[in-house]
């Protein structure tokens, strides 16, 4: 069996969750099948990797419809795979078309939703509008759709409606167990400007609306004194809420320390040693599809408090791994707290409740390496994904 899986993200370059799943994923699969990566950007020098800049004649063009020519040649390269494999609207394209051109079924791993993220719309303009009709051709028309949660899979078929629910099915997103563990560096800690010796609360993620960022900065007004917020935070996806990030942060340093920012993305080492060093992770997240960063930080025995929105609740088990923040949501895509103060107030006191207890905190981290261990490996998403594979082409 030949799969050519197409993606935008591929290390190395990754900037966010579906770039992590595709890289991994990749990984576990090949030691079971042949599989062809076909990717944005800069040439590879992995085997089996073939990457494609956006053609001359669109690099002046608006973002989704130079994403759609990269997507033609990838779809025209695609010749001779038994299936291929789609990670979110940039590339379903080219598999949407590597379809009808080559006459091989199509799978679609639904990483987000574009109706559930109209705040994109700031970020593309008339693109949104593209991606959104590229979203739902390539979903309606896949031979499979796989959802990387249970909460995701119920979005889709509420996006969808007209999607056959049995083409709809969970893989889970995975972790790598060995790259991502418990890391006791002190030293690579303080260098980042963190004091090991007091108690830190973890946020990563990109400056992006659905990563609830801003409510996470109201909600730090009101934590112990003594409490470090570190804040692995960049690739914004506007200058508006850059703008309102800055702000905020601004703000908050003028009336306490221990505001950390650190704009740059992290070697991997780095990151396990804060995520190891932290008294607790935070996910404020108001739309997340699984939250890859909460497997990396339970990985690392980090507990973590999140939003109780999404594929977050499948991932946190509450009062064992760590604490999930209720939330009460519009619903009308955008996923905005209808009473912002209250999940404000409700996210400070329970990061407060675990940073108050660093005794449970470090029983619950470690409830969440275990829960990571026996739940999210890859060669178990690995097997369950060629299952899917094996089931559309008749196997």
């Amino acid at each position: 069996m030949r799969v050519d899986l197409l993606t935008r993200e591929y290390p190395p370059e990754v900037y966010g969750g579906a770039g992590v799943h595709a890289a991994e994923l990749v990984r576990a699969l090949r030691a079971s099948i042949d599989v062809q990566v076909r990717c944005f950007g800069a040439p590879r020098t992995e085997a089996g990797t073939t990457a494609y800049p956006v053609p001359a004649e669109f690099a002046e063009a608006n973002a989704a419809l130079s994403t759609m020519a990269v997507d033609l040649l990838i779809a025209g390269d695609s010749a001779g795979a038994d299936l291929v494999h789609s990670h979110t609207w940039y590339a379903n394209f080219a598999g949407f078309t590597a379809k009808r051109l080559h006459g091989v079924p199509h799978v679609v791993t639904a990483h987000s939703l574009e109706p559930l993220r109209p705040w994109k719309a700031e970020q593309l303009g008339g693109g949104y509008r593209l991606s959104s009709w590229v979203e739902r051709a390539a979903f309606t028309d896949a031979d499979a759709v796989i959802a990387v949660s249970d909460g995701m899979r119920r979005d889709i078929l509420r996006s969808y409606p007209d999607l056959d629910p049995a083409r709809v099915e969970v893989v889970y997103n995975g972790i790598d167990l060995t790259d991502w563990a418990p890391s006791n560096d002190a030293d690579a800690v303080r260098a980042l400007g963190v004091d090991p010796e007091r108690p830190s609360i973890v946020f990563v993620g990109r400056i992006t609306r659905q990563k609830g960022l801003p409510y996470l900065l109201r909600a730090a007004r009101l934590l112990p004194a003594d409490v470090q917020l570190v804040l692995c935070a960049g690739a914004p996806d506007t200058p508006e809420i850059m703008a309102e990030v800055e702000g905020l942060v601004e703000g908050l340093r003028a009336e306490r320390d221990g505001v950390v920012w650190i704009d740059r993305h992290l070697p991997r080492n780095e990151l396990t040693a804060l995520l190891t060093a932290a008294t607790c992770f935070v996910c404020p997240s108001i739309y997340e599809p699984l939250g890859i960063v909460n497997l990396e930080a339970m990985a690392c025995g980090a507990p973590v408090v999140g939003t109780a929105t999404g594929g977050i609740p499948e991932v946190v088990d509450d009062g064992v791994t760590g604490v999930l923040v209720p939330i009460e949501q519009a619903d009308d895509g955008t996923g905005t707290p209808l009473d912002p103060d209250r999940f404000v107030a409700d996210l400070a006191a329970a990061l407060t409740r675990v940073v108050a207890d660093p005794a449970r905190a470090a029983e619950m981290g470690a409830a969440g390496r275990r829960r990571a261990e026996t739940q999210f490996a890859w060669d178990a998403i690995a097997a369950r994904t060629i299952e899917v594979y094996e089931r559309v082409l008749g196997r």
